[in-house]
């Protein structure tokens, strides 16, 4: 167990190099145009390699854990799940291009490190769905990947309370497990299938050498197919007011605050909590990352103490009048909005 614990420890030491590295001359609050030229000051391919090889080696760490006991089983599938879900979230933003130096750093770095070992969809088609499909048109029905999604998944207007319950966990549900099985399925149906399959063997052959059959079942299976879904999901419906969005005209920071959200706006250790696990890498500041998205999270915190705030910035997810499950209830109960277009899942986006 002592192994174990220290391989977790030394990821998270090696994750700081990154932290470290871009919080030299980061102001408290600054505008989007100064922050994008310090982070291109900044700018390299070392820091985020190092970054990546840190969230790995803790999900070695849990490996190493799963096989002592079944609360350490539990313990281990939970780690690994947060840990793919700040992999996703790495991965958005080389897929924004701000993780690394170049371009070819950051696709390089999101398909070996992150969506060939997860069997997400390429990065081009990642950046295809996100980049060009749900920036420019979050919460727009017929045009935002993701809000068809969520209308896919059961949250529709006229919903009722169960169904729309079920939505709010659907990837615990059997249809959403069967969705993100279907998912890992399609991503090796593309070109390079052989190399993303062998990704996929690697990490399952791996995790079994490290920890036996307990960190195959509980660091691998159980996290990418169960628990990681859902804290992608929760952070999906987070990110916006889907079902009651403001149309606004003008600046990128005025339209984003009429669609989108903060969460724990008044509370610290909420939002730390929230931070380090299911709203890792600036998921958290979603609506400064919205408003501009070529600044790094690193720079997210800084830039949103120069925006104003969004509309919405309810102080709780789940419980309360003001909660963010609640206004999306209130919304679909009340609207009847157009219904979105079938499109492409955008899970992985």
């Amino acid at each position: 167990m002592l192994l174990s614990l220290l391989l977790i420890a030394l990821g998270i030491a090696l994750r700081q190099a990154d932290r470290i590295h871009f919080a030299r001359g980061r102001p408290s609050s600054a505008s989007a145009a100064e922050l994008i030229a310090l982070q291109r000051s900044r700018a390299t391919t070392w820091a985020p390699a190092l970054l990546l090889a840190g969230q790995w080696v803790q999900i070695a760490g849990w490996w190493l854990l799963a096989g002592h006991g079944p609360l350490a089983g539990v313990a281990a599938a939970l780690g690994v799940a947060v840990q793919f879900r700040h992999l996703q979230e790495i991965s958005h933003f080389a897929v924004h291009g701000v993780l690394a130096r170049t371009r070819r750093a950051n696709r390089l770095f999101a398909e070996v490190f992150v969506h060939h070992p997860l069997g997400l969809i390429p990065v081009p088609e990642r950046r295809r769905l996100h980049v060009r499909d749900h920036h420019p048109n979050a919460a727009r029905p017929g045009a935002d990947p993701n809000l068809a999604e969520l209308y896919q998944a059961g949250l529709r207007p006229g919903a009722s309370r169960a169904r729309f319950a079920r939505a709010v966990v659907y990837p615990l549900t059997w249809r959403g497990i069967h969705g993100t099985a279907a998912g890992i399925a399609a991503s090796l149906r593309y070109s390079g299938s052989w190399h993303r399959a062998a990704a996929i063997a690697a990490v399952l052959g791996a995790s079994y050498l490290t920890g036996g059959w307990p960190a195959l079942i509980c660091g691998v299976l159980i996290p990418r197919i169960v628990l990681y879904p859902q804290m992608a999901w929760l952070s999906l419906i987070n990110e916006h007011t889907w079902f009651s969005p403001e149309p606004r005209t003008g600046s990128p920071a005025w339209v984003e605050a009429g669609r989108c959200l903060r969460l724990y706006p008044h509370n610290r250790l909420l939002a730390r909590l929230a931070a380090a696990t299911w709203l890792p890498y600036g998921d958290l500041h979603h609506y400064a990352h919205s408003a501009h998205p070529a600044v790094r999270w690193n720079y997210l915190p800084a830039l949103e103490r120069h925006l104003t705030q969004p509309h919405f910035t309810p102080d709780s997810f789940l419980t309360g009048p003001r909660s963010v499950i609640a206004h999306h209830r209130r919304a679909l109960a009340l609207h009847t909005t157009a219904r979105p277009d079938a499109g492409t899942p955008a899970s992985s986006v």
